[in-house]
């Protein structure tokens, strides 16, 4: 018999409240550069983000002694603690129904290609321990009366190794680990913008920031210096990129700053999209239940017409319906599901309707309608997946928004909270992107190309072409600590130096990029920018558009770079920056793109490469769909990454092949030990960025 989950337990996993900061703490230093009175901070290292991952490399470090600070945009308002999904995951190996070893699940995180094996392994192993310590920390992860963690099957996993507290993990992963950063004393410099590292050659003195609170008449944009000898690159993903997006508003991330930092770049070419509600609203992955309650969807067009578009899609009401469902755990999008009348089939569907002009919306309150000419809908014909999941699920209720509340209430009552009741009127959705794959180039311990500067969580290009939902918070958590044990461990490899020169240089460069009478403003390149990467580099990508997009955005960067970007007055200084960046960033993943396309690349993961000579067409109730033939994917793709850096001449480009991991030499204690009692383990040679 199901149990009534009661309204206090619905509203202590969806209004999750975040701990409030300390005061902030005096400056006691300032130094005089380029004219203006700076205030300085300072710690042995320095996190630039205070989501997940940046939290746990802050907790990691402060418990081995090292001082630490963390500098946020905007404390608790990242993606990991406003956005995600009806279920977020974190990942486990566990028995054999259920997860499995540390190498087949090593397997499983790099099944999509383009990641790095030793990368993987590290994942899998470090799995353990991150699920224990967010356990111990006290995040509600759930359990069966013996014991064991309760899992089930996502996106790209077929075993099954997911589980959740609900649409709030991510945030109440944030909750308990700055609840700790906290506790330990960790000062967190909030409404801090970093605007460039400060780097010279081998050193990484720290940031320059700009700070609201330090604004005054010696200092009109609010500049400062963090001067650490270590960094960590944690600001997530760049998140801004795309017009067509589900992250919460304002999520820069840090690939711009690691563009200007000349760190190597991976796998830029690796998204995710998939279906979600705009940031408009409120944004949200529409995963997991809320597609397996199976509602109605439908196009509405400018005169107000409904239009059931998916009918003309799929052959039977029973394929219709049962790919909906599959959309649960196959949530983005990938190429080779638009064949054989698969689930991105749907995908694809809307974003032709959201081109043609029509807004998109699930209904909870109608089950799908039937295609023309075919049977209605009914829960005795589904296949017999997703039958079987409805039945042992127990939900078999008439409507969707019942077999929803039956099976997942917290994802009603997480609309509700921002003023969307999907029980009384229908959600507007499309197809956004979610998640940057690929981000700085990190060795097994999350060290950059640059030796004092580290990346981790959407920040570090660890991912590959694909991922198990949520392996994303998995690898920001263990890499989170793997960078904390080799910081704590070399931290007297990294010497401060005379920093005057570097800083005076950061701080000439800013205030050159504010052109008093450039055209330019932050909303033109706003606009010019997300309009560019949604149209031409969202999931369907054609190799001119691509080639046109990238002249466009390197056309773009030229004026910035002679121009600047104008603002109308001082406190815009960190935006300026921020869209100066951006604008860079997205030349770099169109560049990857490009080349990636240039070379014969073909469709996988996030983006189907459109070609009038592929060797795939998507077919439709109606035919082929010829406009959306595409290149299937060539397999020895999967063992090269495409890499880039940043210098005087733009971009360069090279290859390498992925990271293999050694299974030959399987560890032997008396043998191994010796290496971790003297910290040589931190100084292996072993999977360099």
């Amino acid at each position: 018999m199901p149990i009534e989950v009661p309204q206090h337990i619905l509203d202590a996993l969806t209004d999750v409240e975040m701990p409030r900061l300390p005061p902030d703490a005096g400056v006691a230093e300032r130094l005089a550069l380029g004219g203006l009175d700076l205030p300085v901070y300072r710690a042995a290292c320095l996190v630039v983000g205070s989501g997940a991952a940046g939290l746990r490399a802050a907790v990691e470090l402060a418990r081995r002694g090292v001082q630490v600070a963390v500098a946020s945009q905007s404390a608790w308002g990242g993606t990991s603690a406003c956005s995600g999904s009806d279920k977020q995951t974190i990942h486990t190996a566990n028995t054999a129904d259920r997860g499995d070893d540390f190498h087949a699940m090593a397997a499983a995180l790099s099944a999509g290609g383009a990641m790095d094996a030793d990368t993987a392994y590290v994942e899998a192993v470090g799995s353990l321990r991150s699920m224990a310590s967010l356990q111990y920390l006290g995040l509600p992860l759930p359990q069966d009366g013996l014991g064991g963690t309760l899992r089930y099957q996502t996106d790209h996993d077929e075993v099954g190794r997911a589980t959740s507290c609900g649409p709030r993990t991510s945030r109440l992963m944030v909750r308990v680990l700055a609840d700790e950063a906290l506790r330990l004393g960790v000062p967190i410099l909030n409404q801090t913008t970093v605007l460039r590292l400060l780097v010279e050659g081998a050193r990484c003195h720290g940031a320059l920031l700009a700070r609201a609170r330090d604004r005054g008449a010696g200092n009109p944009y609010g500049l400062g210096l963090f001067l650490a000898p270590v960094t960590v690159l944690a600001g997530g993903g760049p998140g801004e990129m795309y017009r067509d997006s589900v992250y919460p508003n304002g999520c820069f991330g840090t690939l711009g700053l690691a563009v200007e930092a000349g760190l190597d770049l991976v796998n830029l070419t690796e998204s995710q999209f998939g279906i979600g509600t705009r940031r408009e609203g409120f944004p949200w992955n529409l995963s997991g239940t809320y597609v397996q309650a199976l509602p109605h969807i439908y196009s509405v067009d400018a005169d107000g017409h409904e239009h059931h578009f998916l009918g003309a899609y799929y052959r039977t009401t029973r394929e219709l319906a049962s790919n909906i469902f599959r959309k649960g755990y196959q949530w983005p999008f990938h190429a080779t599901r638009m064949l054989d009348f698969g689930s991105s089939l749907i995908d694809l569907a809307i974003a032709r309707e959201s081109a043609s002009g029509r807004r998109v919306f699930m209904d909870f309150n109608r089950n799908p309608l039937p295609v023309a000419g075919g049977a209605a809908f009914s829960l005795d014909d589904l296949d017999d997946d997703v039958r079987a999941y409805l039945g042992k699920a127990g939900a078999v209720q008439a409507q969707p928004i019942d077999r929803l509340r039956h099976m997942n209430p917290l994802s009603i009552e997480l609309y509700r909270r921002y003023k969307v009741d999907i029980a009384a009127e229908p959600l507007e959705f499309a197809v956004n992107n979610q998640h940057m794959n690929g981000g700085v180039a990190v060795d097994i311990w999350g060290r950059s190309s640059h030796p004092a500067i580290y990346a981790v969580g959407e920040a570090a290009g660890t991912h590959g072409v694909t991922r198990p939902g949520g392996a994303a918070l998995n690898a920001g958590q263990v890499f989170g600590t793997r960078a904390a044990e080799h910081i704590a461990a070399t931290l007297a490899d990294h010497v401060a130096g005379d920093v005057a020169e570097c800083a005076g240089k950061a701080v000439a460069a800013v205030l050159a990029g504010l052109g008093a009478g450039s055209g330019l403003t932050v909303a033109a390149v706003r606009d010019e920018v997300q309009a560019r990467m949604s149209d031409a580099a969202g999931i369907l990508c054609k190799a001119g558009a691509v080639r046109a997009a990238l002249a466009e955005a390197r056309a773009l960067n030229g004026r910035i770079a002679d121009d600047g970007i104008a603002i109308d007055r001082p406190s815009e200084v960190a935006r300026a920056v921020q869209w100066r960046q951006m604008a860079l960033a997205s030349e770099a993943v169109l560049t990857a793109l490009d080349h990636y396309i240039a070379q014969g690349g073909g469709s996988r993961g996030a983006r189907a490469i459109l070609d009038p000579a592929g060797d795939a067409v998507p077919v439709s109730a109606g035919g082929p769909l010829e406009d959306v033939r595409f290149r299937s994917e060539r397999r020895e793709d999967r063992e090269r990454q495409i890499l880039l850096r940043h210098g005087e001449g733009g971009f360069m480009v090279r290859e390498r092949k992925t990271r293999a991991l050694d299974q030959t030499e399987r560890p032997f204690f008396e043998r191994d030990w010796p290496a971790w009692l003297t910290g040589g383990v931190y100084r292996a040679e072993q999977g360099g960025a």
